[in-house]
């Protein structure tokens, strides 16, 4: 029966764990791929609505 405990201990440490060949890659934070998210959604907004919001001012 101890072999089994000491097992579950082992599988449970590797859950999180990152794959062998990944962890050598620098990954950015995910509130930079957030941020830059964002920036495209606003600023393909603005070309597709720029006369609208000209309009708008006039």
């Amino acid at each position: 029966m101890r072999p089994y405990l000491f097992m579950e201990e082992k599988k449970s440490e590797n859950i999180n764990k990152t794959p062998e060949k990944m962890s050598r890659i620098a990954w950015p934070k995910a509130k930079y791929g957030l941020i830059v998210a964002i920036i495209i959604i606003v600023v393909v907004n603005l070309i597709y609505y720029k006369d609208k919001i000209i309009n708008l001012f006039n």
